[in-house]
Order: structure tokens, then sequence, then C-alpha cells
């Protein structure tokens, strides 16, 4: 069975130009000690809008490593599929996303509830798992709604799996369960539960992306509290590896975190709650090479600064279609946004200081930042321009991708010096 190494990171980006620079700082990283396996991952939305297709990811992953002489395990992700987008997925893909989030909530069967219940009756009462003081309860009502909220989403994963399974074959693929996009956090026992479910639907899953209290809006820290997010981290992670023996689930089986780049105040308990049960993670940080590419050519200055210029400027005036899509994982305050005869007196040091997401620097505009990164559509209609700019200006993009992805994401997560 394919197995995904221990720490994994979701990069890659929406235009397929930085992963030379995104697999510089995993191979960097690998000489401090610390091992991490690329997965190159990009949704149908961002398909969609780009016009581009999965395969071109791959083509983009087997040249990126070719070129680089990288001889480890890497995987391309189909990421947040359904039943209605996985067939273009199944030739590119051996990671999969399976996203049941749309499905929460749903009513199976009656006669799969009480199946169901009957399987995992013994569970109630109180659940000794260790590394949890308290350990958890659930009382027979409290499995009856955890069936009835969860079951059919699951059963809906099962369903996407074996289709990827009749086609892909057992064992050749990596699969993932995301029920991060979502407005309530899963608690610790229904966490069990669901791994429960997974378990009787034969799905192996590797990693599990639960939806945590707080939010993670797109490229931008942590919004919460975040001992409060290490308490539900680290609870989380005694689930899982509880789960995964009651269960007979992969023992590689980890929390994945999605929206997980520039989430700098929480980087110190996970890599802290990880060290301590020498237990792996998955982050999913590609959208923010995107930004890191805007970035770049603000530095560049000339032409490419006029061309980030507009990109903004055009954003302003259709900034509700841009984050329609993304309503659940963005939050900006417009009254924050600098207007476009402001940002067209800015220098390239000033435009690349409110969008580069240093914490603490007066000049970084978190508003702006989200913006941004949901405008990437913008670029996409001008692409003859905007490659011909990515080309030209190469070196400051790629010192700008692998600078965010090793000294402010892998540094910090992992506590290299």
């Amino acid at each position: 069975m394919k197995k995904l190494g221990k720490y994994s990171i979701g990069i890659g980006d929406r235009f397929g130009h930085q992963g030379h620079a995104q697999l510089k700082a995993i191979t960097e990283a690998g000489k401090k000690g610390i091992e991490i396996t690329p997965v190159w991952n990009k949704s149908n939305r961002e398909h969609l809008i780009i016009g581009t297709r999965p395969h071109d990811v791959r083509t983009e992953a087997d040249f990126v490593t070719g070129s680089a002489g990288f001889i480890k395990p890497y995987f391309v992700d189909a990421d947040h599929i359904n039943l209605d987008t996985v067939d273009q997925f199944m030739e590119s893909s051996d990671f999969f996303t399976i996203d049941v989030a749309s499905y929460i909530g749903k009513m199976a069967d009656e006669n799969e509830i009480v199946k169901f219940y009957a399987a995992a009756e013994k569970y109630t009462g109180h659940i000794e798992v260790p590394g949890i003081e308290e350990g958890l309860r659930c009382s027979p009502d409290q499995l009856m709604n955890i069936a009835g909220n969860y079951l059919f989403a699951v059963k809906k994963a099962g369903e996407i799996y074996r289709k990827i399974e009749s086609s892909k074959g057992r064992g050749n693929f990596i699969t993932e369960v995301s029920m991060d996009e979502v407005h309530q956090s899963q608690t610790p026992t229904e966490l069990f539960f669901i791994l429960k479910m997974l378990a009787e639907e034969s799905v192996p899953v590797q990693t599990v992306a639960p939806k945590f209290s707080g939010r993670f809006n797109k490229g931008v820290d942590y919004s919460g509290d975040p001992l409060r997010f290490a308490s539900e981290f680290e609870d989380d992670l005694m689930v899982i590896d509880y789960a995964s023996r009651e269960f007979v689930l992969p023992e590689s089986l980890k929390i994945s975190l999605h929206s997980g780049s520039d989430k700098f105040s929480i980087y110190p308990h996970i890599g802290s709650i990880i060290r301590k049960y020498d237990k792996g993670i998955h982050l999913k940080t590609a959208g923010t090479t995107w930004l890191e590419e805007i970035t770049g050519l603000a530095e560049a200055g000339g032409d490419a600064l006029a061309f980030v210029k507009e990109i903004y400027v055009k954003s302003l005036e259709i900034i509700d279609e841009l984050c329609e899509p993304y309503t659940g994982v963005i939050d900006i305050d417009r009254c924050f946004l600098p207007s476009s005869d402001e940002v067209s007196g800015w220098n390239s040091r000033k435009f690349a200081a409110s969008l580069r997401h240093i914490p603490g620097n007066p000049d970084y505009n978190q508003d702006m930042r989200q913006l941004i990164h949901v405008a990437y559509k913008l670029a996409a209609v001008k692409t003859d321009i905007f490659f011909r700019l990515l080309v030209e200006h190469e070196e400051v993009i790629s010192e700008c991708v692998f600078d965010n992805l090793y000294n402010r994401h892998i540094r910090r997560l992992f506590d290299i010096d």
C-alpha cells in the first residue's frame, strides 16, 4: 500500500510555475533532518477558474522532481473532490482528498443508522483514551445524534473511495477525508465515531481533516484562542492514535490541517504536540504561492509593479464576485482596504510589505492579502502578460516562494534553527 510520509506538506501553485522553489524548501528541511513528503494539490474549483486540467499538476510535479533529481516519494492530490468531480482526476492523481462537508447533517437510511448503532453501542458510556485524562463520554442519545449527523457523509466517502479503488486499484493511492469546511467543529467524541464509521466502510484513511474552533482564513494567521486550539488538537491526536489501533485503520493515520498556510500563532503548539507524541502532520499551504508571486512582482518594480497594482484595482471593482466562492474561509474588513488612488502612489517596497505576512510589520495588511489571495482569476485572463513577467523575474519570485515556505512555515512548525 502507498504510504504517506510522517510529515507531508501540500504544495503546488495555481499557475504551475513555482514547484522548483517549493521543492527546494523541502529538500532544505531534509538537510536539517526533517523529511517532508511533497504533495502537489489543486482543487477542481481552481482548475475551472484558471482553465487548467488535473494532468497539468502531474506534469509539473513529475518535471520538477525529475529535474531536481528528487527520488523520494511525492504525490499529486485531487483536492476536495466528490462524486461529481472525481472522474477527471483518476488518471493523474495518487492522493485523493474526499470532501464530505456538503453531506454532513443529511440523514442516512434508518436501517443503516440502526446497524451502525449496534456496531458502536459498546463504546457508549466512558471511553478510556490514552492521553486524554478524563477520557471520552458518549450517551446512547449522543451516539444516535452523531450517527444522524455524520453517517450519511461517511457513507458517501465510502462510495467515493470505492469508485477510486475500482479505477486505481487497492493500495495505489492515499486517501484523505475532509470535513473542515463546515460551521461547527467536531468534538473528539464525534471524531472517534467518525473514524469508527470509516472503518465500517473499509476506507483506509491516512489523513483526516477535522474542523477546529476558530477561523482558518486563507493566507492569514489563525483567528481564535491558540490555547483552545492546542487542547483540541492534542485531544484529536490522541483520539486518532487510539482509534487507528482500535478500529484497525492505517497506522500512518494523521491530522491534516487545511488552509494551514500562515497560521503562525498555532505552529509552535502543533510542533510541540507532534514532537511530544512523535506523531505526523499534513499541512496544506499551496494557495500562498500565488501571493508570493505577486509579492515578487511588486518587488521587481517597473511594469511588474504596474501589473500587480492593476490586479488590486480590478479586485476592488469586483470584490463581491471574487469573494463569493470563499465566504467561509476569508474575513475581509473593507474599511481597511487601501483605495485605488492610494495604491497607485505606492512604490515596490510599500506594496510588497503590505502583502507579505510578517507579524508585527506595521505595513502588513491582512485584509489586502486576503483579497489578493482570491483574485488569481484576474491573472488567469491575462496569462500572456503574467507568464512573461513570471519568467522575466524568476529569480526574485523564486526567492520569495522559498523564503515563505521554508523560513516562515517549515522552520516555525518544526522549530528548525
